[in-house]
């Protein structure tokens, strides 16, 4: 089809108009993402283009979960990225006389068969996409109604959004097939267009005048709605497909999903840390406010929504950019926001209630970590407002003093080792392990268990290993997640120095917090040490043959055990295996699996500084995890870090201590308790 003088001017005409306001529409999102903190990140520039073409074009973190749902919008990326060219060809057949795209030869008859399915694929998808969302009704894309929603939202701006998205993607590419069709019906069938030709056949036989006329028509619907619709687009929800990509080239390389960089505390020139207005967060965190596909994946997975708390990370980020787009005129021009975060995105209730689990940031499907925002807003209401929960202020204030959140004096922290005569990294000066007790291993009772069945290891084992005793204090990750900041820096200089007085190869602990922090985040203040989780050593020992265990008793049933996966060893830090290897070591032990494990776990409820708060939670999340646990059937829940071991057991001293099917009781036990008790005496 080659469109007439006339059309080709009108043609260039709208075309310079388009540009002239998607230019100006571009830059006011540009404009309003360099209000954020800090840069976007271009260093390694090749591999950063790499990941962001990957992601994109294989759509492997949409296929991740949802999977109709996933499948058919993945069918939609695949149909606008090949549209890219059929726009392009579409456009240069309506000016070059004689001209076919992209030529005559084998190549274009698979471009044609792609164009024309892949129309089909894009509108069957979104007529389901529609369904979905107005006549089906699908619960996971709303919210509760205690959930803070900007105003646009509870008015039924996301509804109207994709009501508008929607008939443009169907009357773009409806418009472009139908073309097709009108144009197969005039000059013949095409065996590279099959469902283009079945559709033209209807219009057989029609008057050739009137068939070109409705394909000039179908060119202008198609192509005029692209005109008008990209200066539109970053109003739209369905900016994600530009913003996602741009998010994967842009975000911060994290050692680990979560992991936090350091604030700049001793800069005298900066006067504000954290975030109170949208404007104080990073560049990447504004860029994930656009980037938002607002599928509610983070909702589906987020511990703390299900508790019935008032967070949301996906009305997080859908409050954001609602917000933007009413306010970004104000930002792009240099204006203050007219009201905080706490007012617009997420209420402190909310910001106190997440977990840091992580789950929300591993589970999005265009690289967005609402969990940050949480953390910056933490920042704030802690180092700028002094207002942390009474709870989580008492906690500060005795590890500020004593060095530890439970407040006990620096001299009682070897009592667990009472009677093991445990060696003191202070006396040896040198050893091949220096075993890092933590906290909740030196004063919580269950934590003490853990710890004298690792020194009951380290000796069958023959390890080389001591402790640091008084000298050791707490490292106060959760601190850092509270948005104590000050606090934390001064832990992580104190124990860098004491570290830095011994010479070790390796530090073993029992606490993922800990294990996370020595590994991802101590580098970034000079603590470069090799660090191992307690449950990979053990697996090591086992496998090397250097642990004895007990021959099972087959006049004896087998021990059921399912294990929890804790958030800061598997999805911070990828470690899943080792603690189900050493398991699988013990004779006597059968595995049961929850539904929700791995990099899809349910946290316990005790990560963020939550051990040391008391959110109101209408369902707590430790006992739903406990429920799962009990619905194996197992008589045991294996832990694997100590602040998941208190949470649980608190959920079965709460509950009760519910039975599975066989009768028994469920306890929590951590790996090093259950390969400690099956050690050859």
């Amino acid at each position: 089809m080659v469109l007439s003088l006339p059309e080709k001017v009108v043609f260039v005409i709208l075309s310079v108009i388009s540009v002239y306001l998607t230019w100006h529409s571009f830059g006011q999102v540009a404009a309003v993402i360099r209000r954020g903190n800090g840069a976007l990140r271009l260093n390694g520039l090749a591999r950063r283009l790499f990941r962001a073409l990957e992601v994109t074009v294989t759509q492997r973190t949409v296929l991740n979960a949802r999977p109709l749902t996933s499948v058919l919008h993945a069918a939609i990326v695949w149909g606008f990225l090949f549209y890219l060219f059929v726009n392009l060809g579409d456009v240069l057949e309506g000016f070059l006389a004689g001209y076919t795209f992209p030529g005559t030869n084998g190549l274009a008859d698979v471009y044609r068969l792609l164009a024309d399915v892949l129309s089909v694929a894009v509108i069957l998808s979104m007529i389901y996409f529609l369904v979905r969302r107005f006549i089906a009704g699908d619960p996971r894309l709303n919210f509760r109604p205690d959930i803070l929603l900007h105003a646009d939202i509870t008015a039924g701006g996301i509804r109207r959004d994709s009501a508008i998205v929607g008939a443009f993607i169907l009357g773009h590419v409806g418009a472009r097939f139908l073309g097709q069709a009108l144009a197969i019906a005039r000059r013949g069938p095409d065996a590279f267009q099959p469902l283009a030709s079945a559709v033209g056949g209807l219009f057989s036989g029609g008057h050739p005048a009137l068939l070109e006329v409705g394909e000039h028509a179908m060119f202008w619907l198609a192509i005029g709605l692209i005109l008008v619709f990209v200066p539109w687009f970053p109003r739209t929800k369905h900016f994600h497909l530009l913003l996602a990509p741009f998010n994967y080239l842009t975000r911060p390389e994290r050692r680990s999903p979560g992991a936090m960089a350091p604030l700049p505390l001793d800069d005298e020139t900066i006067e504000r840390f954290g975030a109170e207005r949208l404007e104080h967060l990073s560049r990447t965190q504004i860029v994930d406010a656009y980037a938002c596909i607002m599928c509610n994946r983070c909702q589906d997975v987020c511990p703390a929504y299900a508790a019935g708390t008032p967070l949301s990370p996906a009305a997080l980020e859908v409050n954001k950019r609602y917000f933007l787009r009413q306010h970004g005129a104000l930002l792009a021009s240099g204006g203050e926001s007219p009201v905080t975060l706490f007012e617009s995105a997420l209420p402190p209730e909310g910001v106190w209630a997440c977990t840091a689990c992580a789950a929300c940031v591993e589970i999005c499907p265009v690289g967005n970590e609402p969990l940050a925002d949480i953390l910056a807003m933490r920042q704030h209401l802690v180092l700028m407002e002094g207002r942390p929960p009474d709870r989580l202020a008492g906690a500060l204030t005795r590890a500020e003093r004593a060095g530890d959140p439970w407040g006990h004096p620096r001299g009682t922290r070897l009592d667990w080792a009472a009677g093991l005569d445990v060696p003191l990294l202070a006396d040896r000066r040198s050893v091949d392990v220096l075993y890092w007790v933590g906290c909740a291993g030196v004063y919580d009772p269950a934590g003490q268990r853990v710890s004298r069945a690792m020194i009951q290891i380290f000796r069958a084992a023959g390890v080389d290993f001591a402790v640091l005793g008084e000298e050791e204090r707490c490292t106060c990750e959760w601190a850092r997640r509270s948005g104590q900041e000050a606090l934390y820096q001064e832990a992580t200089a104190a124990l860098i120095d004491t570290f830095n007085r011994y010479t070790f190869n390796l530090i073993v602990t029992q606490c993922p917090h800990c294990y996370h922090t020595f590994r991802n985040e101590y580098p970034d203040f000079g603590g470069h040490y090799a660090v191992m989780h307690h449950s990979t050593y053990i697996a090591g020992l086992l496998r090397a043959g250097r642990l004895k265990l007990q021959k099972w008793d087959r006049r004896r049933r087998k021990e059921v055990v399912t294990y929890h996966d804790p958030c800061f060893l598997g999805r911070y830090n990828g470690e899943y295996d080792a603690p189900r290897e050493a398991l699988l070591a013990l004779e006597s032990v059968t595995q049961a699996e929850m539904p929700r494990r791995r990099g899809r776990s349910l946290c316990c409820g005790g990560g963020g500084a939550q051990v040391w708060m008391e959110t109101r939670q209408e369902r707590p999340i430790n006992v739903m995890r406990l429920e799962e646990a009990s619905a194996t059937g197992a008589q045991t829940i294996a832990a694997a870090c100590p602040f998941c071991a208190i949470m649980l057991h608190s959920a079965v001293d709460s509950a009760g201590k519910p039975a599975p099917d066989n009768g028994t009781p469920v306890r929590v036990s951590d790996i090093a308790e259950l390969v400690a008790g099956r050690l050859s005496p």
